[in-house]
């Protein structure tokens, strides 16, 4: 079993309204490559929120009396804070430098996944631009997909991933927040394992580790890969979608 990854050379500073299928495919022929059946493309959050426009100046935010409130207790701009919420369905923590929220996409994260790094907008200003995470990961994965589909005449997959913080553990990981073409679970739940025993409660979160493994390509300061080929993958490419991921209020043992 083998599985490789190619980070792609060149990728240029993404701007809103580029084309990122056609950055893709510039990218792919530098490294001499051509996609295949099975083939998977991992795309940084960063690259598809900047074209779809997802920047924001902090300047054009007016923050409510809540947000100027909870930017008091955790030592933050309160137009971010503002910003935090419009993009969360929940608060679940408050901390210095930090509100761990359920952001609108169904997920927990740090600050509604908002970023400042590498982020301009026109006319510069860098510390006032902020990033939003796309507003359906999932839908933007599957346009990119089957518009390479139609290209090449393949089957591939499509995953678009960011950097999120774990409950358990120290560190941030490459983690899907959409995904298209392949599977984001595999249900393990009534096969044997090396002795014969059946297992009753395993499931992987296969496409979290694929981006895990994608993301150290990526890296996660001025390395400037952002997109990452996939040959390899060990499983079966099915439909997937982020909801798979999301565990259910009730079974979070977080709240």
């Amino acid at each position: 079993m083998t599985l490789i990854l190619t980070a792609l050379p060149g990728m240029p500073y993404v701007r809103p309204g580029d084309d990122l299928v056609e950055l893709v495919l510039q990218a792919l022929e530098r490294a001499n490559l051509n996609l295949m059946d099975g083939d998977i493309l991992v795309l940084a959050q960063k690259i598809v929120s900047k074209a779809e426009n997802r920047l924001v100046n902090l300047s054009t935010i007016q923050p409510s009396s809540r947000a100027e409130i909870i930017a008091t207790q955790i030592e933050k701009d309160p137009r971010l804070v503002e910003l935090i919420l419009s993009e969360s369905s929940e608060i679940l923590r408050i901390r210095p430098g930090t509100i761990v929220v359920e952001h609108k996409l169904g997920f927990v994260c740090a600050n509604a996944g908002i970023d400042h790094s590498n982020v301009a907008g026109e006319g510069g200003l860098e510390g006032e631009w902020v990033l939003l995470l796309p507003e359906n990961p999932d839908k933007s994965a599957s346009t990119i997909r089957s518009t390479l589909e139609v290209k090449f005449g393949v089957r591939i997959g499509v995953m678009i991933i960011d950097s999120h913080g774990r409950a358990w553990r120290q560190g941030t990981v490459g983690s899907a927040i959409g995904l298209s073409g392949l599977p984001g679970l595999l249900d393990l739940r009534g096969q044997p394992d090396l002795f014969g025993y059946t297992l009753r409660v395993t499931t992987v979160g296969v496409s979290d580790e694929l981006a895990a493994a994608a993301s150290l390509l990526m890296g996660q300061a001025a390395e400037g890969t952002p997109a990452v080929h996939v040959r390899g993958f060990p499983y079966a490419l099915v439909e997937g979608s982020l909801k798979e991921l999301l565990r259910p209020k009730e079974m979070d043992l977080f709240r």
